[in-house]
């Protein structure tokens, strides 16, 4: 009888589980422009796992990803577009330049 009373139980948690994921994917109505907001605003589940695990292997990508979304906001400048700055010698060739 104890049987019985377990291949129930896991009968109906089979059904249940399978009813769950029969309810979860119905589909819905989305309008073309909603779609298209959507895809737009939110990158992927998968390109943000990509851009996370680079973050990791790469550190330079985290300045990257701060640079692109400081351009998205509007605060990326001028100043920050050119890098680390000068290399020797820029200083002198462009005040050359200048006296010309």
């Amino acid at each position: 009888m104890n049987d019985w009373i377990g291949l129930a139980v896991i009968g109906s948690i089979v059904v249940g589980a399978i009813a769950f994921l029969i309810w979860l994917s119905r589909p819905y109505e989305v309008t073309t422009e909603e779609f298209e907001k959507r895809a737009a605003e939110a990158p992927s589940l998968l390109s943000a796992g990509f851009v996370g695990l680079q973050k990791i292997l790469d550190p330079a990508t985290t300045k990257a990803v701060i640079a692109q979304e400081d351009l998205r906001e509007g605060r990326f400048d001028v100043k920050q577009a050119k890098g680390d700055g000068p290399e020797a010698g820029d200083e002198e060739e462009e005040s050359s330049r200048q006296e010309q």
